[in-house]
């Protein structure tokens, strides 16, 4: 069944459903049909019964001759008058004298009025059904029996049940047909869209599937597919551009690192200038390990698997930490980092990595910066903010929406080495550890303001 195709497969549970529908209501209506003709029958004895009951009390003897009388039906419909003990005292000729019920039915009809069904009468191969209710002639107690065949009814409903055997299948078979081609204009739209989704490539950015106007779940289906296809040309997107930025940061290390070697090969005449080759490749392999470290680190961030080890931190041990790795290149560039932690503020995070987006704004502030350089902790909003700020120029006008992109460096940075990936990693490490990164300009005392706000430790 599962092999089948799926219009075939709608169309036979679509048949197989109506098919119990139908059963159902076929039942249903020869349910009620045949309670309304009993129903109907029933009716009609008791009010004959009325009528035979005021014609034998006034005019005693009178069925024998019932066939002048307008209630009696020859043929179909009969009447006796039985005494207390089950005799016959007055019938219809057709019944032949015979009495209709035992003694054990009029005993019970003295008590009320019932009905009976008997498979047949005298005088009839026929079902019958009967009406008994006790009545009185002349002071004497008596049971009037009124019946009437079943005939009728019986051909009613096998008349129905004729017309319920074709028109059912005939029925089933028109649905059925149905079902198949309103299935089929359902998944019309469904081939359609498997059609484009099969042309669509990484190659042809921009294709998306039609989306049908109805309103229903194929239209958000087509939704929901072009909204993961976006989804997708953007991580491809991110990817390509990864790759061509990565290669193009690479490319320059590695030019200058041949051409040293190749210049220390061919052209170096003593030991001396061998020895600064080899400290200037030793210096670009230097810039090639960092900057294929952080280009995994991003990598393993948009896979999620950035591998962190919180532990309970301390925020002054952790600037002064980083300060620490800082303070002969701040030495040497006569400049001053303080530390101004004023709440003894606790964090919970990676101290090897949080020291490294540090060390990495840090590096900034001494590298484009100037003054001094404040390191600083911030309570703020059930979260630390560790804030590096200078005194320098801040960011340039319209760089600040892309300071934590990969690759991003304003231009006037690119004379001064780096990759663009500083900011990229320190972003980066404060999503690990579920907090946020952000930047700005000092606008009152001037000089860039970047800082990472990490969940605090409680």
């Amino acid at each position: 069944m599962s092999r089948l195709p799926l219009r075939l497969r709608v169309a036979a549970a679509f048949a197989l459903g109506m098919a119990v529908v139908l059963a159902a209501c076929g039942t249903l209506v020869y349910v009620l049909v045949a309670r309304d003709l009993d129903g109907s029958l029933d009716r009609e004895l008791r009010l004959r019964a009325q009528d035979v009951a005021a014609l034998v009390t006034s005019r005693p003897g009178s069925l024998g001759r019932s066939g002048n009388v307008a209630t009696i039906e020859r043929g179909e419909n009969f009447a006796q008058v039985l005494d207390v003990s089950g005799h016959v005292v007055d019938s219809t000729p057709t019944l032949g004298g015979k009495a209709l019920v035992g003694p054990v039915q009029v005993r019970q009809a003295q008590r009320g009025e019932y009905f009976v069904d008997v498979p047949s009468a005298p005088g009839l191969d026929e079902p019958a059904r009967l009406f008994l209710t006790p009545i009185e002639s002349s002071g004497q107690p008596y049971v009037l029996v009124v019946g009437g065949t079943r005939e009728n009814r019986a051909e009613t409903l096998a008349g129905l049940r004729t017309d319920l055997y074709l028109a059912g299948p005939l029925a089933l078979v028109l649905a059925s047909v149905l079902g198949y081609f309103v299935a089929g204009s359902g998944l019309r739209v469904v081939e359609t869209m498997r059609q484009k989704a099969a042309a669509i490539s990484a190659d042809h950015p921009g294709h998306r599937l039609p989306v049908p106007p109805t309103g229903d779940e194929l239209e958000r289906l087509a939704t929901t597919l072009n909204a993961m296809l976006d989804r997708l040309e953007q991580a491809v997107e991110r990817e390509r551009s990864f790759v061509a930025d990565a290669g193009h940061e690479l490319r320059t290390p590695l030019a200058l690192l041949r051409a040293e070697l190749d210049d220390a090969l061919q052209h170096a005449e003593s030991g001396e200038q061998l020895r600064a080759a080899l400290r200037t490749a030793s210096e670009e392999t230097d810039r090639l390990v960092q900057l294929a470290a952080d280009l995994l680190l991003i990598a393993s961030a948009e896979g999620g698997r950035v591998e962190l080890h919180p532990e309970p931190l301390a925020a002054r041990e952790l600037l002064e930490s980083v300060r620490n790795r800082f303070l002969w290149r701040a030495g040497d560039a006569r400049r001053t980092v303080e530390i101004d932690d004023p709440d003894g503020l606790g964090l919970q995070g990676d101290r090897l990595r949080l020291e490294q987006a540090l060390g990495n704004l840090l590096d900034n502030a001494l590298r484009y910066g100037r003054g001094t350089v404040r390191l600083q902790a911030i309570h703020l909003n059930g979260r630390v903010e560790l804030h590096v700020r200078d005194e320098g120029p801040g960011f340039p006008d319209g760089f600040l929406p892309h300071a934590f992109e990969r690759f991003s460096r304003p231009p006037e940075s690119r004379q001064r080495g780096g990759a663009g990936l500083g900011l990229a990693i320190v972003s980066v490490i404060a999503r690990a550890h579920s907090g946020t990164a952000d930047a700005r300009n000092d606008s009152l005392q001037g000089g860039a303001d970047v800082w990472v706000a990490i969940p605090e430790w409680r």
